[in-house]
């Protein structure tokens, strides 16, 4: 269930967001990332992702979200959980009156088929596969995307 834009700001404003963020990994050991088109994080690339909604489990948003963000979906089973993580915004989809919490639960997803059907202009303007190392030194992906990478890439390479 989607909310009305005030409602979802009172939402916003008094209580954390729970979301599933997707590491998504190519056979090459590069991360996929989108260039975010919203609030927050706009303009930074970012691991594809987004809200679990009120009365939907993890498994049946893990299913919707990849299929939005990634064209394609895949289920939990397929992926490895990284753990939950605190990101903290001085800004909300609608504007910086507010600030947005999200505790983000990551999930690794290795890919070993190509992604044909990356959906553009709805959360993404576009989307690149960047070398880990390459990533964390970028001014432009987003510091809670760094997190992913900056102490797990042992483990993100070698999760199955």
């Amino acid at each position: 269930m989607f909310l009305d834009q005030t409602t979802f700001t009172t939402v916003i404003a008094n209580t954390p967001l729970v979301s599933i963020d997707l590491v998504v990994l190519n056979a090459k050991g590069q991360a996929l990332l989108g260039r975010r088109l919203n609030r927050p994080a706009k303009d930074y690339w970012f691991v594809p992702g987004g809200r679990i909604v009120k009365n939907e489990t993890i498994d049946d948003a893990f299913k919707r979200l990849t299929q939005d963000e990634l064209g394609q979906g895949f289920t939990i089973e397929q992926a490895s959980l990284l753990g939950p993580f605190d990101h903290f915004y001085d800004d909300y989809v609608f504007g910086d009156e507010v600030t947005t919490h999200y505790v983000a639960i990551a999930f690794i997803l290795k890919l070993e088929c190509e992604l044909d059907n990356l959906p553009l202009d709805i959360q993404h303007g576009g989307y690149q596969w960047f070398d880990i190392p390459q990533l964390i030194t970028n001014d432009k992906v987003h510091k809670h995307t760094k997190w992913y990478f900056e102490n797990h890439t042992t483990d993100l390479l070698e999760k199955d």
